[in-house]
């Protein structure tokens, strides 16, 4: 069946990724790859409306909705046209048997009116509602818990020019919710909230999105090895899979900002089962023996880039120059002793990544990082994304930070088993790779090319054209206008709407 599944108007290349993952982690190996889509018609990619056939029955549509963080929700298309009397003819040709279940006597339902683009008054979803009296409703209205809940959701004809992906008319669509988004976990999560944080936390929303494409769930072993503060983990555990992590700096992992405020902390507050271990190590000198291999279903990190904060490994510039010869922490000192560091580029730093991924995920685990672009004139830079032979890239979903960068989520699924030959080809397409994009790529030069001045045009204007890209794309915020979980305007009477008994 095809659904139509709207989204909230916000990362816009995270959301059929996601619900694709959804369907691999819900559906089985394969499902991924059997969802569908289409638009409607006349909509724009970016719209929030799409139109998506998933390779299972309304269980596998319901467990996406409910589990996603950018769908809003899934619905039975029961009708859709640019007017109410379109709809109608749409509704009244829909087959009878896919309706009469879901409109017996015994049975309650609720009706919301819902909008893109455009706010609808109290007094117009009344009006809207009444209007429904060709849908023969018999059951009883519940707005609290209905059995049923249906939809009328209302697109305006907008134009190009309002910060709005181009819709080209005035759509209207009815149908009957198979699933639902749950956003309460947001609320619960956000960082401001949370005990241990850093600089560099990843983002509560955004650890969700990546722990969905990592598919974790109980009985995963899911592991970052850039653990931070561990939003990633917290996120991964709550989905109910096991964790691990690991951190160059002993003062993150060990010590936090005392004993009741680290990283152990942030997994008592939310009581999440805490992670099996916390190692301070180093990715470029992994701590793993030799014959240990394919213990993770998952690694999910955000590596350091030197934007907000550079890369470090293990060594100090003197040792790696060969100027000093390595030495031995005495015992007295080993409680208390900070290895010296020295910049880890993002090169080498990302090559270690894949490295380690290939050679410690199973057979179909997901490698899910982060990676940075620049941008000209607005544009994503179109270099290639670092590969690996063992891995093959399955999504990525960029996110716009500013005119100057983005950063892309590289989601990666290892197809290949790890070899000595393997080994070989890899740092040969590293070579290739670091020779290609060596000039901002080293220690340094993004965090040049995101904090220098801007340049200026020759009428004295920047040069980079701040409407070269549309308004919406990047934006943190989503549109709907009378969507349930919005604060209602002073026009708009509450944010509850009422169902209506046309029988």
């Amino acid at each position: 069946m095809w659904y139509l599944c709207v989204f909230y108007h916000r990362l816009l290349d995270y959301r059929r990724p996601e619900v694709q993952s959804l369907a691999e982690l819900f559906g089985g190996p394969g499902a991924g790859d059997a969802v569908e889509w289409r638009l409607p018609e006349n909509h724009h990619v970016d719209s929030p409306f799409h139109l998506v056939r998933l390779p299972g029955d309304e269980r596998l549509a319901a467990q996406i909705a409910n589990r996603s963080l950018l769908v809003k929700g899934i619905y039975e298309l029961w009708g859709q046209g640019t007017t109410y009397e379109e709809l109608e003819k749409s509704v009244m040709e829909y087959p009878e048997e896919r309706k009469l279940p879901y409109l017996t006597p015994e049975s309650t339902f609720k009706i919301v009116v819902d909008s893109f683009g455009k706010v609808i008054s109290f007094q117009e979803q009344n009006e809207i509602m009444k209007s429904l009296t060709y849908i023969p409703f018999k059951g009883r209205v519940n707005l609290k818990k209905p059995d049923h809940k249906f939809f009328v959701m209302e697109t305006d004809d907008y134009g190009c020019n309002n910060g709005l992906p181009p819709v080209a008319q005035r759509t209207i669509f009815f149908g009957r919710e198979v699933g639902a988004a749950d956003r309460h976990l947001l609320p619960t999560y956000q960082l401001k909230s949370r005990k241990y944080i850093g600089p560099t936390a990843m983002d509560a929303e955004m650890a969700f999105l990546m722990a969905n494409q990592g598919l974790a769930r109980p009985g995963k072993l899911v592991y970052d090895p850039f653990v931070g503060t561990g939003s990633i983990l917290v996120a991964a555990a709550h989905f109910g899979a096991m964790t691990m992590g690991a951190d160059i700096d002993i003062r993150v992992v060990r010590d936090g900002r005392g004993p009741d405020c680290n990283i152990w902390s942030n997994f008592e507050q939310y009581k999440l089962p805490e992670p099996l271990c916390v190692l301070r190590a180093d990715n470029n000198v992994p701590p793993w023996r030799p014959g240990l291999k394919e213990i993770f279903d998952a690694i999910i990190c955000d590596p350091p880039y030197g934007v907000r904060a550079g890369g470090r490994k293990s060594g100090g510039r003197k040792l790696l120059k060969g100027t000093v010869a390595p030495y031995t922490v005495p015992d007295e000192k080993r409680g208390n002793h900070i290895p010296s560091t020295a910049p880890y580029s993002l090169a080498e730093c990302v090559h270690d990544l894949l490295h380690l991924a290939a050679r410690m995920l199973v057979m179909g685990g997901r490698l899910v990082f982060f990676y940075p672009v620049i941008r000209e004139d607005g544009i994503a830079n179109p270099a290639k994304y670092p590969e690996h032979p063992c891995f093959k890239l399955i999504a990525s979903c960029e996110q716009i930070l500013s005119m100057r960068y983005s950063r892309v989520l590289l989601t990666m699924v290892k197809v290949g088993p790890y070899t000595e030959e393997v080994e070989k080809e890899a740092e040969q397409w590293h070579r290739e790779f670091r020779e290609n994009h060596h000039k901002w790529m080293e220690e340094g030069n993004l965090h040049s090319a995101v904090f220098s001045p801007a340049e200026q045009a020759a009428d004295g204007k920047p040069a980079i054209d701040r409407d070269s890209k549309p308004k919406y794309r990047g934006k943190t915020f989503h549109l709907f206008a009378n969507a349930e979980d919005e604060p209602p305007r002073s026009d708009q009477g509450s944010a509850k709407f009422r169902g209506f008994n046309t029988g």
